[in-house]
């Protein structure tokens, strides 16, 4: 449920930028800077960058039990948002809201999960991700009639399924594998984003999961927050009908999350499921960019792009990342990738509806096009060989051990205990 109210939050912030832009009379440029501070940009990436570091050191548990209050905020402000000003500090909160959530319910997922159903859990998050547009748009066009108060009750509803979980999420357990990391008695340094970031394991991996999800969620993140202009510029002017749109896209992605990567992922060659996630990927903006945008192509690129995101690059990224980092630094790494690659889309986003405006699909779309073929590339080059393997297996072989999640001097007859 996390999963669904934080891609929920872009969605609604999708489907209401022209409104608010009717509303409070603002250029491209403010859209776009609403767009970039959001929960699909700056704003989660400073969430991320915050809530990794903690939850590693406080905990799984620590992060669920104060993020939601702050999404809370943020969508509430934004429900009743009377001013331009309003509206972006509601979009700064709750964007950090949603970078602080991620790292922990992807970091939390993979811990608890079994060693040959990995993917299999990891995509849970995936197609709760994916339920999120698929019912943010369904009530966009259902509410549409409303105009700016249908947008403002997408909102309020994010605050009531958020309130909900929030509640839930009390009673969680606290990660096994991290309170048994923690409890591992070591001596030496603490571990930090120091070590994170100076460790060869550590920046070899980093490397490689930015150059996988950095360049493709820089096209995702356009993706989310975008789509419905770009439909605009490729001649769909009906809001209703680019939300359908929308809507059938995110079907395939949720029914490739499942049949796809959640049922083959633990099963087949995942180098072979990427590349075929990340090649659909490619060949869906190849279509809106080289063949006149009829409705069958139109469909057609839903379709494509929906089962690629379904089994491309995010869902191998939160399962890859959750692998390849030992436990004092999984969310950590989460928080810093998250942060880049929030970043990138951020600054992407100040400029992209002032560029489609001037410059159409094409020019756009080829950007597209090139960063998705280097994530294509980078990931079927070094997918990591990590699977059916445990998380402590995996880590034995990076590290050479299991590495405690705090390496602070303890007194000697906590050795003995």
């Amino acid at each position: 449920m996390s999963n669904y109210i934080e891609a929920g939050s872009i969605i609604a912030i999708a489907t209401s930028l022209t409104l608010w832009q009717q509303r409070f009379g603002v250029d491209d440029f403010a859209i776009g800077l609403l767009a970039a501070i959001s929960a699909n940009a700056f704003g989660s990436a400073i969430g991320a960058a915050i809530g990794g570091p903690l939850c590693d050191r406080f905990g799984r548990k620590f992060i669920y039990t104060y993020d939601l209050m702050l999404y809370m905020v943020g969508v509430l402000l934004a429900a009743f948002a009377v001013s331009y000003g309003m509206l972006l500090v509601a979009f700064v909160l709750t964007g950090i809201a949603v970078g602080a959530g991620v790292p922990a319910s992807w970091t939390y997922i993979a811990e608890e999960a079994p060693a040959k159903q990995r993917a299999r859990h990891v995509g849970t998050a995936q197609l709760a991700w994916s339920m999120g547009p698929v019912l943010g748009f369904a009530l966009a066009i259902v509410l549409a009639p409303l105009g700016l108060l249908g947008s403002r009750i997408i909102f309020l509803h994010l605050f009531v399924v958020a309130f909900v979980v929030w509640y839930i999420r009390q009673g969680l357990q606290e990660s096994a594998m991290w309170k048994q990391s923690r409890d591992t008695v070591a001596t030496g340094q603490r571990r930090g984003l120091r070590e994170l970031l100076s460790r060869r394991p550590n920046v070899k991996a980093l490397l490689f999961l930015f150059g996988v999800y950095g360049f493709w969620g820089v096209v995702a993140g356009q993706m989310g927050i975008f789509m419905p202009r770009v439909y605009e510029t490729a001649g769909v002017t009906s809001a209703t009908q680019q939300n359908l749109l929308q809507v059938l896209l995110w079907t395939f992605t949720v029914l490739a999350t499942y049949f796809g990567f959640m049922r083959l992922g633990d099963r087949v060659s995942r180098r072979l499921l990427y590349i075929v996630g990340a090649a659909l990927g490619i060949f869906a903006w190849i279509l809106l960019v080289f063949v006149n945008a009829t409705l069958p192509v139109l469909l057609l690129f839903a379709l494509a792009w929906g089962i690629s995101a379904g089994i491309g690059a995010q869902a191998f990224y939160s399962l890859w990342t959750s692998e390849l980092f030992a436990t004092p630094y999984r969310a950590s790494a989460q928080g810093v990738l998250f942060f880049a690659a929030r970043v990138a889309v951020g600054l992407l986003s100040y400029f992209f509806p002032t560029m489609l405006a001037t410059q159409g699909v094409p020019a756009v779309g080829t950007v597209m096009i090139v960063l998705l073929a280097v994530a294509l590339l980078v990931g079927a080059i070094w997918t990591p060989r990590t699977q059916g393997k445990t998380l402590e297996e995996i880590e034995i072989e990076r590290y050479g051990e299991v590495l405690p999640v705090n390496q602070a001097q303890r007194p000697a007859t906590s050795a003995t205990t």
